[in-house]
């Protein structure tokens, strides 16, 4: 028979859910050794409708012996630990009754009845509907108590703006009740980090060191910024009640209501990334990039491709870069280095520090940088044996899945086999792409020499005498046409690629043959000349290398070999990117099959993956969430494209409803002056000048309003949107970098491209009339659409 009461010390993992929020995180820090006031909990168990149960009343009356006999003449405090209480969504703080200084057994037992039925007060009702919690369970705990000659309260992050930079704290004489209810004036006091500063009167001095320590081991352990009651008493410290900063929480998981960006004062990009996780994840796909963002991640909690804001995937940029500061380097020094792949930063905005000190960022780095190393080198052995292999392993995975009729066997393939392949793969990928600096090297020493329309010319052969594989979607489609690759063999190769790749509810081109039917159509409608782009844009590169030669001549050799050395890497890089992409694609088989022997279809989408196994296991408590996150799902899916950079804390929807918004970046710190809307500038991602009409698609699927000569204004292009570029005359959008996908495709085609302007596709509008400048990132606006 499962206890009804528990002290804390006996809490067990299994009975910790049924302690509620307060009693839960109570008992784990007084077991990780913290100091606590020692107490007990009284489960929901132990109560028959509003009444406690006869031997639960035994119960405690047993463990109030036990802790008087210890501690003669103590008071003790009665408070309440719904198990909706103290969450990372709701806080509940005031909200149920607490009862302090009882000390009798006939006081204690009217403390417990009144500190149950607040759970039916109005003012809780109120508090849960906003929350959306329609009922409680409610434990209730019996502490020493603390005879508090200071009373406090500390966050770790600034509640506010989410700035992880001081911790901030309020103190009363007293007990803490008055903190609480404003019947006090309080002292405020703060610890700068990383070394915990303290700044505040000089009563809390001596104790500022101990309650910083405490502080920071337990943001630590917990892993999100906590909102910390702390008392002192008899010249000891004690920690009362630990609970996250509600509003710094991502959200709520079991409605997918999801935002990173809520978690503290950040920056955020989706440039790169944006292209490849172009869609709004559901819940399942995105749960798997998170699982393979955390098997590569170089620090605790820092996301490269997994930053979650509204269901679309964003990069932590300031966490990664801030390991600088700690080794006492120019944060400056970093941000030129990732230029070439994340984008210039607007003037003025500010890269936010992660405060972390030398040590630190070791102790924290140190352990999964030699995994990283181990993992690179065994990558390099195995790679052109993986690059070989993988094509037939995806294939028969497949197959194989397909053919699975128990669910133990499935969840064993995937635990087994097809998790760690994702995880080769990926492993494979990060390794392929790190040649990839020596481009961004050069193409900085290529435009101090040459300018930038020569440097980029000069980029813009990466294929070589051999294959890109971010041109073969489209140099496919046209060998189809000249009888030089069959249908089936196209699929084979590049059915994995498509403008959904990483989202996995949606199918990929080589499911069926409309997709590929409906890319054939259109080549031949539009007269799409590919070979014709290949020869000029050949043609000119060897035109940019006759005249580095001729104004360079002694250094010409050298440049051109690192050139092909740079073409290597490349092809490298979109070799393993696109085995990588087909390994992610049998994770929808997978998905899938589960869908099928659980019986719920597709709503498998809308479980996350370790929801899925546990449904495959037996356990269905997931599915009654589905209904919220389809909800959720169509809202996210309903927003316009995000920005490219988000500083802070980022409401989505509000920012939605402003006329004027930018989609360039959000920071709330940097007054937005209004744009020139004659002129854009972005990044200059393949030369030449053009002048055009626009036309601003918001999907692929929109390709056959697209007509040939026109210029193709996206937010972001991938993959999926390769055939649409022999089309065009130039490419314009909203996100994108120099090595990014929009700018490589669009140089070796030999089409005049600017990348990461912003908000091309807010300030421009189709038909408008414009020149394109690809080799100097500008977009000059002629003429207004009078349509």
């Amino acid at each position: 028979m499962k206890p009804m009461v528990t002290s804390f010390k006996d809490l067990t993992p299994e009975l910790q859910v049924s302690a509620g929020g307060k009693g839960g995180m109570l008992a784990s820090m007084l077991q990780a050794g913290y100091p606590v006031p020692d107490g007990f909990v009284i489960l929901p168990s132990a109560f028959q409708g509003d009444k406690l149960r006869p031997q639960a009343w035994k119960e405690i009356q047993a463990k109030l012996n036990t802790m008087r006999q210890n501690h003669p003449g103590t008071l003790f405090a009665v408070r309440s630990s719904a198990l909706n209480e103290d969450s990372a969504q709701a806080s509940f703080a005031g909200e149920f009754e607490t009862v302090l200084n009882v000390s009798t057994d006939e006081a204690i037992a009217e403390a417990i009845d009144t500190v149950y039925k607040s759970g039916e007060s109005e003012r809780v009702k109120v508090y849960s509907s906003v929350h959306g919690i329609t009922s409680h369970q409610v434990a209730v705990v019996v502490q020493y108590m603390v005879p508090s000659e200071v009373s406090g309260v500390l966050f770790t992050a600034d509640p506010v703006s989410g700035s992880l930079t001081r911790m901030t704290g309020n103190f009363v004489y007293g007990l803490g009740e008055q903190l609480v209810s404003g019947e006090a004036n309080a002292s405020a006091f703060t610890f700068t980090r990383p070394r915990g500063t303290y700044e505040g009167p000089h009563v809390m001095k001596k104790y500022a060191s101990r309650l910083y320590g405490l502080a920071a081991k337990l943001e630590k352990k917990l892993g999100s910024p906590q909102d910390i009651e702390w008392a002192i008493a008899k010249g000891t410290l004690y920690l009362l009640q630990a609970r996250p900063i509600t509003t710094l929480s991502t959200g709520n998981p079991d409605t997918y209501e999801w935002n990173d960006s809520l978690t503290g004062d950040f920056l955020w990009t989706n440039t790169n990334i944006g292209e490849a996780f172009a869609d709004v994840f559901t819940p399942f796909s995105w749960s798997v990039i998170r699982a393979l963002d955390e098997e590569q991640s170089p620090l605790p909690g820092y996301y490269l491709f997994s930053g979650n804001i509204a269901g679309r995937a964003y990069s932590n940029l300031s966490y990664g870069l801030s390991l600088l500061p700690a080794f006492g380097i120019n944060i400056k020094r970093g941000i030129g280095m990732i230029t070439d792949v994340f984008g210039e930063l607007p003037e003025r905005m500010t890269i936010p520090v992660y405060p972390m000190t030398a040590l630190g960022a070791l102790k924290a780095a140190a352990p999964r940088v030699k995994i990283r190393m181990r993992k690179f080198k065994e990558s390099f052995e195995i790679m052109p044996q993986y690059l070989q292999e993988n094509p037939d392993w995806c294939t028969a995975m497949t197959a194989r899945i397909g053919n699975v009729a128990s669910k133990n066997d499935l969840i064993a393939l995937w635990k087994n086999e097809l998790l760690p392949h994702n995880f080769k793969a990926l492993w494979v990928a990060l390794a392929g792409g790190r040649k990839m600096v020596i481009a961004s090297k050069l193409r900085k020493k290529l435009v101090s020499m040459l300018g930038t329309e020569d440097a980029n010319t000069l980029l813009s052969n990466f294929r070589g005498d051999a294959a890109l594989e971010s041109l073969g979607p489209v140099t496919g489609i046209s060998n189809i046409l000249k009888g030089e690759l069959s249908r089936e063999e196209y699929r084979r190769r590049y059915g994995h690629r498509g403008p959904h790749e990483f989202e996995l509810s949606i199918p990929d081109p080589g499911e069926s043959d409309e997709w590929l039917d409906k890319q054939i159509d259109e080549f031949k409608t539009s007269d799409t000349d590919v070979e014709g782009h290949l020869r000029k844009q050949k043609a000119n590169y060897e035109a940019a290398r006759k005249r580095l030669e001729d104004r360079l001549p002694r250094k010409a050799g050298r440049i051109g070999e690192t050139l092909a050395k740079v073409g290597e890497a490349a092809r490298l890089r979109e070799s393993v990117r696109s085995e990588w992409t087909r390994v992610f694609r049998v994770n929808r088989a997978f998905a899938l099959r589960a869908g099928l022997l659980a019986g719920i279809g597709e709503d498998v989408f809308f479980l996350y993956i370790d929801e899925a196994l546990k449904l495959l296991a037996g356990d269905a408590s997931a599915l009654k969430h589905v209904p919220a996150r389809k909800e959720t799902y169509r809202k996210y899916k309903s927003l316009p494209p995000l920005p490219s950079l988000i500083r802070g804390r980022f409401d989505p929807f509000k920012w939605a409803e402003e006329p004027n918004r930018r989609v360039d970046f959000y920071d709330p710190t940097v007054p937005i002056a209004a744009p020139d809307s004659q002129t854009l500038k972005g990044f200059a991602g393949a030369a030449g000048r053009v002048e055009g009409r626009v036309r601003i698609l918001a999907a692929p699927e929109e390709g056959e309003q697209f007509q040939a000569g026109e210029i193709l204004v996206a937010s972001t292009t991938n993959v999926g949107w390769t055939p649409l570029f022999p089309r065009a005359t130039a490419v314009i959008t909203d996100i994108g970098a120099p090595l990014s996908h929009a700018a490589i495709v669009a140089r070796e085609l030999g089409i005049p491209a600017v990348v990461g302007c912003g908000n091309a596709t807010v300030l421009l509008k189709t038909g408008d009339r414009v020149i394109v400048d690809g080799g100097q990132g500008i977009i000059q606006l002629l003429e207004r659409s009078s349509i």
